[in-house]
């Protein structure tokens, strides 16, 4: 007998702001030193919402942005920054150990 399969979209479980901040912050947090799962992460929320209002707010076009969020792409932190700021978070900077002097 074989296993029917079907496949998971994270965009439509991203229901509340909460559900989203969850998300990206837990996605930042396991990536580790691999950015691109954080990325990943900025395309399922991009997805999730309007990706044409997005692309409005950002200043980008659509397929610029479907491009720089794919697991292809290779966003500048430029990008990144606009896409965050434009789904309405900041990205900051916390210490988790002493800083090197």
């Amino acid at each position: 007998m074989a296993i029917t399969t079907t496949r998971r979209d994270s965009a439509e479980h991203l229901k509340t702001e909460e559900d989203i901040q969850s998300y990206l912050r837990t996605c930042l947090e396991e990536a580790g030193d691999d950015p691109a799962l954080f990325v990943h992460a900025l395309g399922v929320v991009a997805r999730a919402g309007s990706m044409s209002q997005l692309a409005r707010d950002t200043g980008l076009t659509r397929g610029g942005l479907y491009k720089a969020l794919s697991p292809a792409g290779n966003p500048t932190f430029a990008t990144v920054a606009k896409v965050a700021k434009a789904l309405g978070f900041r990205l900051t900077i916390e210490t988790t150990a002493p800083a090197l002097r």
